[in-house]
Order: C-alpha cells, then sequence, then structure tokens
C-alpha cells in the first residue's frame, strides 16, 4: 500500500493494454484539457459568472473529482479512473454506489477523447470496472442510462449484457430526451462469462472504505 491514508488512489485495473488508474489530484489539470466539447457535462454543475465556456468544462471536472472524495462514504460513494495506454490518456471511467452495502448495486459513467473512440476502448473500461464491482466489491447488479441519440455508450451497454430497465423523459437543452435505462445482474454477469483476465490491485486495502 502507497497511501497509507487514502488507499482509494492506488486502486488499478488493467484490461489488454489499458490501464485504469484511480484520479488523483495530481491528473486534474490534463483531464480538463481533454475534456471532450461534447460531454453533456452536470447540469446542475454551479456556474460562474465571467468564466469562459472551456475553462468551465474544466471546472466540472475538478468539482466533481472533490466532491467525490470529500464526501465519500461507505453507504455512498463514486470513484473515478483515468484510463491510460502507453501513458497517452484516453479518458475517464466512473463508478458509483447509492446505498450500496444495502442494495449493491453500481452506476458508470464516462467519456472517451475523440481519437479514442470507436476502437473498443469504451467496452474494454466499463468491463474493467464491472469486474471490480462483481468480482471484488460484491455488487449484485449495475445500471446504467444514457439518452436515447447516444449510440456508442447504449451499444456498449448492450453488448455487455445489459438488459433493458425502462426508460424516463427529461429536459435537454429547450426541449425533452428520452433516457433509456439499462441494468446488470450478477447472473447476466456471469452468463456473458464474467472478466477474469481484468487484474485489479490495491483493492485489498481499500475495502473498508466501500463497507466490506
Amino acid at each position: 500500500m502507497s497511501d497509507r491514508w487514502w488507499p482509494l488512489h492506488d486502486l488499478r485495473l488493467h484490461t489488454g493494454d489499458l490501464e485504469l488508474a484511480a484520479m488523483t489530484e495530481a491528473d486534474l489539470a490534463v483531464l480538463a484539457v481533454a475534456t471532450p466539447e461534447d460531454l453533456d457535462l452536470n447540469p446542475t454543475a454551479t456556474r460562474f459568472d465571467g468564466v469562459p465556456e472551456r475553462t468551465h468544462r474544466g471546472v466540472v471536472i475538478h468539482q466533481a473529482y472533490w466532491r467525490s472524495m470529500g464526501v465519500w462514504s461507505p453507504a455512498e460513494w463514486q470513484i473515478f479512473f483515468v484510463v491510460r495506454r502507453d501513458e497517452a490518456v484516453l479518458g475517464v471511467q466512473g463508478l458509483e454506489g447509492t446505498d450500496f452495502a444495502t442494495i449493491r448495486t453500481v452506476d458508470s459513467s464516462s467519456w472517451l477523447v475523440a481519437d479514442a473512440r470507436g476502437a473498443g476502448v469504451g467496452k474494454a473500461m466499463r468491463r474493467a470496472v464491472l469486474a471490480l464491482a462483481f468480482d471484488h466489491l460484491g455488487a449484485l447488479a449495475a445500471i446504467t442510462s444514457a439518452y436515447q441519440d447516444n449510440h456508442a455508450s447504449l451499444g456498449v451497454s448492450r453488448s455487455l449484457g445489459y438488459q433493458p430497465n425502462g426508460v424516463s423523459f427529461l429536459a435537454r437543452g429547450d426541449g425533452v430526451d428520452v433516457l433509456e435505462h439499462l441494468r446488470m445482474t450478477r447472473a447476466d454477469w456471469l452468463a456473458v462469462g464474467g472478466a477474469p483476465d481484468v487484474e485489479v490491485e490495491g483493492v485489498e486495502a481499500a475495502r473498508p472504505f466501500f463497507g466490506i
């Protein structure tokens, strides 16, 4: 264990030639620059008068990380992994649990830089955090959502074995859009073979932070 006080920072996931390393403060400046222009930001994120849009996107990245670490508890947590290949940043993969000790369900979020899209990276990094959740944290289900026009995200979910879990309607811009929900149970995960090739490091020291 290299971080005595916050072992969550030592979590590493390896799949193929990708490394997913738990985000740290040192990553924020690089990620703020890499954040794609087409990423749907949290609509509730604070906006500061006079801050340009490009800077605002970087501010949201910083605040999301600080918030996730600052309010972490075993009952409700969110962790972000920086996805790299040969030290190059490709994107971010998030994993979160609400009332996790009780319902054992995780949700996920992610983004990729434009050059990394369409090459299977999104599927590989989601599969890696599902391996962490199901095989090491005792998750019983994983949920995810995406707007109906986000074909890449929905395609990744379906290819991994998620099943339809209803739709909802949300305000988006000046109109209304459809959000599709999907769900994968532990049985679904095992039915597609899980991910025995994903290597997970640092989870033993981090277990108490997940309430397990």
